[in-house]
């Protein structure tokens, strides 16, 4: 499917504030935030340039189940470092044990439901962090009700993450048309929910 001038222009503008983020809208936060946050938004600010260059056809390659995995795993590591202490080093040993076991079922031929159950658990497990920490913590006071947006975020990029790894796992949810259609403005409505959540959004 050849991408149209508006989506190319969804992800330049995705790409933008991911730059922005990445320079300016993570400054201030501890060292492991600020990695795990610099890991997230520069992926994605590659991803989207890739994808103007050499348009969907980028989504063809093998790497894209495994990269996909890298944004919500390093922003969930982001947040739990910030907001739950107690829980710091053992979600650290989930997300690189996580990533290690996508990128392992993938590189190696298996055959069965090993693969996506592995990819759906770990895609989810992150997800959730990122949709639910945020909501908690945005409905309890403890930050700003805006910060509830880094949450919508979070539910929008476990929903494109699961849509291409499935897409990649030859087991799409919906047609691969649908998804390119809907991807870039996906992006950048996911892009901008995290942007504004954690520039509006901080206590």
């Amino acid at each position: 499917m050849k991408m149209s001038p508006l989506n190319r222009l969804l992800l330049l503008l995705t790409g933008l504030l991911a730059a922005y983020q990445v320079a300016i809208g993570i400054n201030g936060l501890d060292e492991v935030p600020i990695i795990a946050y610099t890991i997230a938004f520069g992926v994605l600010l590659v991803a989207g340039l890739l994808l103007i260059i050499l348009g969907f056809e980028a989504l063809d390659s093998p790497i894209v189940v495994i990269v996909s995995t890298v944004i919500p795993l390093a922003l969930a590591t982001g947040l739990v470092w910030q907001h739950l202490a107690s829980f710091r080093t053992s979600y650290l040993i989930f997300a690189i044990g996580g990533f290690l076991a996508i990128t392992l079922t993938r590189s190696i031929p298996m055959r069965g439901k090993l693969p996506i159950f592995v990819l759906a658990l770990v895609h989810g497990i992150a997800g959730m962090t990122i949709f639910l920490l945020p909501s908690i913590l945005a409905a309890d006071g403890t930050m700003k009700p805006a910060f509830a947006l880094v949450g919508l975020g979070g539910a929008l990029i476990g929903l494109g993450g699961l849509l291409l790894s499935f897409l990649k796992a030859g087991k799409p949810i919906v047609p691969r048309q649908t998804i390119l259609k809907i991807l870039p403005a996906l992006l950048l409505l996911m892009t901008i929910c995290f942007v504004a959540g954690f520039y509006v959004g901080r206590d």
